[in-house]
């Protein structure tokens, strides 16, 4: 039985049309820059789990979709790439210090399921996005909840 997270992204550096776009609507997470964050990647998010695709940063911020993944935790190579805005250079291939994980677009949902949305909604209580000051690019989400925001999407 798979996971369910929540991924956030900026629609301006990374949107869900640019996932559904990619080679096979397939394409990296990478760049992820917070240690707790790169610790759900690497040891916890595993192909086949589900996640919500959220675009951050916003009016409003909104869950617009659904995407699989489909590859496993591995070094981030942007991490040890100078011209990358995620460059690191604490971060080797041989002592390699963030992870990315592959991820495939699944479907985009009939209309945004809105942060006032969520946070409105009494079925919706204890999810991590809803939170006052809950910043993590990646949220682990309950069956419970991945399942009611599919509704709410479609």
């Amino acid at each position: 039985m798979g996971k369910y997270w929540l991924f956030k992204s900026e629609p301006d550096v990374f949107s869900f049309a640019d996932l559904a776009a990619s080679p096979g609507k397939t394409a990296p997470w990478d760049g992820v820059r917070n240690f707790q964050a790169r610790n759900f990647l690497r040891d916890e998010v595993k192909p086949g789990d589900q996640v919500l695709f959220y675009h951050s940063r916003i009016q409003p911020p909104c869950i617009v979709g659904i995407a699989e993944v489909v590859r496993e935790a591995y070094p981030d190579p942007t991490a040890w790439d100078p011209t990358s805005p995620y460059s690191d250079s604490r971060s080797t291939p041989e002592k390699p210090l963030w992870y990315a994980v592959d991820v495939r677009c699944t479907r985009e949902f009939a209309s945004p399921v809105t942060l006032p949305m969520l946070k409105s909604d009494p079925a919706l209580e204890g999810l991590l996005v809803i939170r006052k000051g809950m910043r993590l690019s990646i949220q682990p989400v309950s069956e419970t909840h991945f399942r009611h925001i599919l509704k709410m999407g479609d």
